[in-house]
């Protein structure tokens, strides 16, 4: 213990280490994915008549036109990327298919150009990426056909990707009557029906007879929270268990056989074979499961059975490395995480350009005594971490209920600090400033409460500057929570710390110059350089990133740094009062060190955690979840609580170095907006 504290401590030798264990992390991660070097992973582009499509081509050694291969085109799903696809590109690619992993308009490194509304935004992105990437792949001299131009290709996507694949096998078909030549031989979709198809006149009928002769299979796992259950989608209450297998369009899928059984291939009358498989998994465990990537294997196996080159591998889903690659890429992703404080620490204390930030603080505050302030004290904890999970689908989803609870609580802290104002200028006559501030700073904030919860229809709405849907949604909730935080830290110091001669703006962080408030974004944006061009030189020389699952650090086109930038400001907000509040209540005197980092991030994402546990608890057990609707918003913690467990050590750690909260909240902010922007889809050309 005593070691791993001194090399916390020494900034020099942490951050060497931490740079070398993402170097020699992201060297074995690049070995699993190209499957030590048997398979060519790079990463391309190519233009469609919409804009530009890029994606990850898995290219096994000796594919060429001399050794054909079958191939796949798999993509991901709302607001992910290519290289969600991992496990399939390298479980196939391995064994000698061609795997392109495409980013789909509008998400990661592709961009539809064309011009849109915000009606037709959704429909901009996932109807034609899978077909118009097939018409490139079709193309390359490396694609087997066979005798008559057919090309022997597989499409597939997750979620929104599988919406794609349908849409491709349906094109292909129509292209088919003019051309007499199917490019498409298999689909296989991933964690979706045809419910957003239908809009566009795919229903499942349409679908299964544009099908014909192909292979076709579907992943549908048993707690899906969005698909696979059309009385659930009807109601909107789609976290509820599944069995795809007993549904109508599941049945028809499958021919209609009188006892329909999941992992069984039906022929049809047409020629066509199917299969539905139906794992015990949430929709985003399809990425990260053996079992999936599993039946994926054995999908392909049987739709190229006759049509596999001799110097293929035929294997089972047995002996699978790809996970591998998550382990590597997660051990990179917290040297990347770790490098920070040290290399900000040196950049403190051995350079001149930020020495006027050095300022390391060690002064505690002064912390709760008596019995009742203890008490008082864990109260406002318990509700810092129970007001962002409780109302958690309130803020996202702007729930009427919710948000007039919240507009009459704002209007009751407003009435509440004009008391306080009063109480001032009778007791005090007007003269303590301190108070009438605290108590200006609670009105105020309860007053923009109570204006962004009775206008919240007309806030962070999808436009031309707000074109990140769920970003909106993730917006607005933080700065709800942090006018919470204003409200208490105003309260609280308006009847204690006001009195308290040792509370001033330093207790609060926020004693700085403007020119020290200039060094502190010098600093976070020296910072984030740093590290963005260590991830960007891993990302040219070795096709890896850092990442865990949904979590992910992944480079980023302009538009993404545009986004960003439209979004930053709002989130300065969130994390410079959270900020405030969690080392003003755990770095004092009753609780500090280790304790205060346990109590902070409990602070910040407590409740968040427990909610997850809640809702996924009785998702399993009951079959239901605690929150039937909250389907994707539940998803987006899934990154959204690590990003913001590191943001929390980060506020405490940069405070300690520096004495102030904005060093903090300035590289909180451009990094993890731009981890945000960088992850999500963002709607260019939005008219």
């Amino acid at each position: 213990m005593k070691k791993i504290q001194a090399l916390i401590k020494n900034s020099k030798q942490l951050f060497v280490l931490s740079l070398v264990v993402v170097i020699v992390a992201s060297i074995f991660a690049n070995m699993i994915n190209t499957s030590f070097y048997s398979v060519d992973v790079k990463r391309i582009s190519f233009t469609t008549e919409k804009g530009v499509l890029s994606g990850l081509l898995y290219l096994p050694k000796g594919a060429s036109a001399d050794d054909p291969r079958a191939t796949i085109v798999t993509t991901h799903g709302y607001l992910n990327s290519a290289e969600m696809q991992d496990a399939p590109a390298i479980e196939l690619s391995k064994r000698g298919y061609v795997v392109l992993a495409l980013d789909m308009y509008e998400q990661g490194h592709s961009m539809n150009k064309l011009d849109k509304t915000n009606s037709s935004a959704f429909f901009s992105f996932w109807p034609t990426a899978l077909f118009d990437a097939v018409q490139y792949i079709y193309a390359q001299p490396y694609v087997l056909k066979d005798f008559n131009g057919n090309g022997m290709i597989a499409v597939s996507g997750h979620s929104m990707g599988s919406f794609s694949s349908v849409m491709a096998v349906v094109m292909d078909e129509q292209q088919f009557a003019t051309t007499g030549i199917r490019k498409i031989h298999a689909s296989l979709a991933v964690a979706s029906d045809y419910l957003y198809t239908g809009y566009l006149g795919v229903n499942a009928a349409t679908a299964n007879a544009m099908y014909g002769s192909r292979v076709n299979g579907i992943i549908a796992a048993h707690f899906d929270e969005f698909f696979f259950d059309s009385k659930a989608e009807a109601t909107g209450d789609t976290m509820i268990y599944k069995d795809y297998v007993q549904e109508i369009d599941g049945r028809a899928f499958l021919g209609n056989p009188s006892s329909p059984t999941a992992g069984k291939w039906y022929t049809l009358p047409n020629g066509g074979t199917r299969i539905i498989y139906t794992p015990y998994e949430t929709h985003p465990w399809n990425h990260f499961s053996i079992e999936t990537t599993g039946n994926q294997i054995d999908f392909y196996n049987k739709a190229f059975d006759s049509a596999r080159s001799a110097n293929m591998i035929i294997s089972s889903g047995a002996n699978q490395t790809w996970f591998w690659k998550e382990i590597f890429e997660f051990i990179a992703l917290l040297g990347f995480f770790i490098m920070f404080m040290p290399l900000a620490n040196l950049l403190l204390t051995k350079t001149k350009a930020f020495s006027g930030l050095n300022n390391p603080t060690e002064t505690l505050v002064a912390g709760p005594k008596t019995g009742a302030q203890k008490a008082l004290y864990w109260l406002i904890i318990a509700f810092s971490a129970f007001f962002p999970a409780y109302f958690f689908p309130t803020l996202m989803d702007k729930q009427a209920d919710g948000l007039a609870l919240l507009q009459k609580g704002a209007e009751v802290v407003m009435v509440f600090a004009v008391v306080m104002l009063i109480i001032t200028y009778v007791k005090d006559k007007g003269k303590s400033f301190s108070k009438i501030g605290a108590a200006g700073l609670a009105f105020f904030g309860a007053l923009t409460m109570r204006y962004m919860a009775t206008d919240a229809g007309k806030l962070f709405v999808q436009s031309a500057w707000f074109n990140q849907p769920t970003t909106n949604q993730v917006v607005y909730w933080a700065i709800m929570c942090a006018l919470v935080a204003v409200m208490i830290i105003s309260i609280i110091h308006f009847f204690d710390r006001s009195t308290n001669p040792a509370f001033d703006f330093r207790s609060y962080g926020v004693s700085v110059t403007c020119k020290q408030v200039m060094l502190a974004l010098g600093l976070a944006l020296t910072l984030l350089a740093a590290g963005y061009a260590l991830l960007y030189t891993i990302d040219y020389l070795l096709v890896v990133d850092f990442r865990f699952w949904s979590w992910a650090i992944k480079t980023f086109e302009v538009s993404h740094v545009m986004s960003a930038l439209q979004y930053a400001p709002f989130f300065l907000v969130y994390y410079f009062f959270v900020s405030i509040a969690i080392n003003l209540n755990t770095n004092n005197t009753y609780i500090n060190g280790w304790k205060g980092y346990a109590v902070a991030i409990f602070m910040v994402v407590g409740g968040l955690v427990i909610w997850m546990i809640m809702q996924y608890g009785s998702l399993f057990t009951n079959m239901v979840a605690m929150e039937p609707g909250q389907s994707l918003n539940s998803i987006l913690l899934f990154a959204t609580i690590p990003s913001l467990t590191v943001a929390t050590i980060y506020a405490k750690r940069l405070y300690k170095m520096t004495g102030n909260v904005m060093t903090a909240a300035f590289f909180n902010t451009v990094l993890f907006t731009l981890i945000t922007a960088a992850n999500t889809i963002v709607y260019s050309f939005l008219k």
